[in-house]
């Protein structure tokens, strides 16, 4: 039962639509009509308004941060449930008919409430990658494949649920790896 109530509410607080919820608010826009129609921080940024954008990041982090440290600290051996919960709920939220973000800022608040270190490889990762190529969509995949590749490296820590978070991710971004491919993806302007 308890594992029910962890994924559940995790699933709750991670489906809270913030892109959206601020698009509506302050530009009175649906974000689904903008850009690439994603609900994440990213497309927030292509509004024009930058803190908007970066309003939607803290939010999406923060959104998983609450549900996976209280469960970290209270019923540890449910953090994977909480945190793969607070990730599904921000990718197919119940709210907008389960189309919803790509999960990356989800993603880092769960690394960063699982263990600094994590948190911080991915943002290296993400960040040195967006300084060389300027690709959002690349720098997430780069940053989520680093979480395994570390910890089977220097760590020699189990890794699944990592492994399956990344192939969650490529899932995601599905659409940018093919534009990718092609030389068509927009490269972000994050100041």
């Amino acid at each position: 039962m308890e594992y029910l109530i962890v994924a559940l509410s995790s699933y709750l607080l991670g489906s809270i639509p913030f892109g959206f919820i601020l698009t509506k608010i302050f530009l009175k826009k649906d974000i689904r009509d903008i850009g690439s129609g994603n609900i994440g921080a990213t497309n927030a940024l292509r509004t024009g308004n930058k803190t908007l954008g970066y309003g939607t990041l803290l939010l999406d982090i923060t959104k998983a941060v609450l549900p996976v440290l209280y469960v970290k600290f209270n019923y540890p051996d449910y953090i994977f449930i909480a945190s793969l919960s607070a990730f599904l709920g921000h990718v197919f939220p119940i709210w907008l008919k389960f189309k919803g973000g790509k999960g990356v800022a989800t993603y880092v608040g769960i690394l960063f409430s699982i263990n600094i270190v994590l948190g911080l490889v991915f943002v290296v990762s993400w960040a040195v990658t967006f300084l060389i190529s300027k690709y959002s969509s690349l720098s997430s995949l780069t940053g989520s494949l680093m979480i395994p590749v570390y910890l089977i490296i220097f760590e020699n820590y189990n890794s699944v649920f990592f492994i399956i978070m990344f192939v969650l991710i490529f899932y995601t971004h599905r659409e940018n790896v093919k534009r990718l491919k092609n030389k068509e993806e927009t490269k972000t302007k994050i100041y």
